[in-house]
Order: C-alpha cells, then structure tokens, then sequence
C-alpha cells in the first residue's frame, strides 16, 4: 500500500495546528497516510510545491497566506465556491492536474453555528475586516447564508472590488454599530474599538493563536458572544480531510486535542 501524502502550503506555517488536527484524524483512523508542512515564503516557493503536486508527490494541499488568491489562478479547473470566493485553500492532485476549492468559508459558518447558536445570518448586518483570500471566502458564504454583508479594509480598492464581485458593499459610518456579526480576517491584532458595538454583536477572528485574541478578549469582557479562529480551523479541516484522504474524520474530539496543543483544557 502507498502512504497517502497530503498538507499544508503557506507562510509562515510553523505555529499552524493543521498537522495537529489532520495527524490525529489520521491516527484514529489508523490511516496509511501523512500531512506535514510544505512552507513556501514567496511565490515561486509556492509554485515550487505545486509542481510537486502535479508530479504526484502527495495528493492535496491546504494553502494559507498569503498564497489563496494564487492557488485559484494556477488551478487547472477549480470548485464554483472557489471561483466566486475568487480564492482556494484546497488544492487536488491529479494525473498532473490541479483542483482547487475553497472550504474556508464553510468552516466559517460552522464556526459560528457551533459557538453563536443563537445567530441568525438571514438579513443579518455582517461587517467583515479584510479583503484577502479568507476575507473573500467569508464573504461569499455570508452573502450566500442571505447575510446583508459590509467590507471594511484600509485598502478601499480591495474592498470595493471584492464588495462588487460578491454582492456585498463598502462599510460606511453606522454599520459598526449596527452589526449583528463583525469578523475579523485580517491577520495580526485588530484595533477595533468594541464600545460601539451592539449589546448582541457576535464578535469573530480568524486568528487562534492565541486563541482568545486581543479582540476576542475585549468583546468578552464587554459581555458580548465571541467566536474564535479554532472553530473556523476545525470546521474548514473536516472537508479538506475528506478530500485528501477519502475518509471522514475519526469521531474523536479534536478541538480538545487542539486546545491541548495551545495549553488550554478542553
């Protein structure tokens, strides 16, 4: 039997839990498989690895920043979710052929289900900040779940291009306050002031380690219902192992095995 080789493409990558997650599956399960890091710091590292793939090295990636708007241009066919995300964070490998599809925004949407269960994104005002490769993926599952969604980033050209390509909008003034939902996808810490938040804002970041965020930290302390980045990582890793590897996930508690990893009990 051949070991089934997949993992994860980016930069940086050293601190992802991806690994984590994907290894303990894969031991549970008792799989012939692996699913290490491939780091990639520019783009032709990255292009690097994919030509791995394509010469039948291991049979998929999960991508990472800064490379997601990259990994849908050099697929050879790609997912509609992919293509309207206008980014990917799976990629197949196949007879020399490249796949890509995006699950970023499902892991999302699990995310919040799982710990904002009281959150009904119909009509909802949403306000996200960035306009990245997991901004765009969050953005297009928001407005798909009928979500009213607002994008907010210091690049204005970014955004409006993002807003215009996904029916979402530019924030404007007001849309802070009025937001049922505000999700940070830009890495490093936010600067958003949490006072002008609603009373029963769901405050989301994308980011995990730590866990508990600076953002996440204020939202909480300000009573409000918080989301965090390891739900989103979970939630997106269930379908890129079903992908990879043809099984589904060991039924096993894998956010307790992550958060041991981050020194948290579970």
């Amino acid at each position: 039997m051949t070991t089934m080789r997949a993992g994860l493409t980016g930069w940086p990558i050293t601190q992802s839990l991806s690994p984590v997650i994907h290894g303990a599956w894969i031991g549970a399960a008792c799989l012939d498989a692996t699913y290490q890091p491939f780091p990639a710091i520019d783009e032709s590292a990255f292009d690097a690895v994919i030509a791995r793939g394509r010469q039948g090295e291991f049979l998929g990636l999960n991508v990472t920043a800064p490379f997601k708007e990259r990994a849908l241009q050099i697929a050879d066919t790609a997912t509609p979710v992919a293509t309207r995300a206008g980014s990917a964070n799976v990629l197949l490998f196949e007879n020399g052929q490249v796949r890509a599809d995006s699950v970023d925004g499902e892991g999302l949407l699990m995310a919040l289900a799982g710990q904002a269960p009281l959150l009904h994104l119909a009509g909802a005002p949403v306000v996200v900040v960035g306009a990245g490769g997991a901004a765009r993926a969050a953005v297009s599952a928001l407005v798909d779940s009928g979500a009213e969604v607002a994008i907010l980033n210091r690049t204005v050209s970014r955004a409006e291009a993002l807003a215009g390509t996904l029916g979402a909008r530019m924030a404007k003034p007001g849309d802070l306050e009025r937001a049922a939902v505000v999700i940070n996808a830009i890495s490093g810490p936010s600067d958003l002031d949490v006072s002008q938040l609603a009373d029963h804002a769901v405050v989301m970041d994308m980011g995990y380690r730590p866990r508990i965020t600076p953002l996440l930290s204020r939202a909480r302390d300000r009573g409000l219902t918080v989301v965090d980045g390891l739900g989103m990582l979970i939630g997106q890793a269930r379908p890129s192992f079903r992908a990879f590897f043809g099984h589904d996930p060991a039924p096993i508690n894998i956010r307790r095995v992550a958060l041991a990893v981050l020194g948290e009990d579970g």
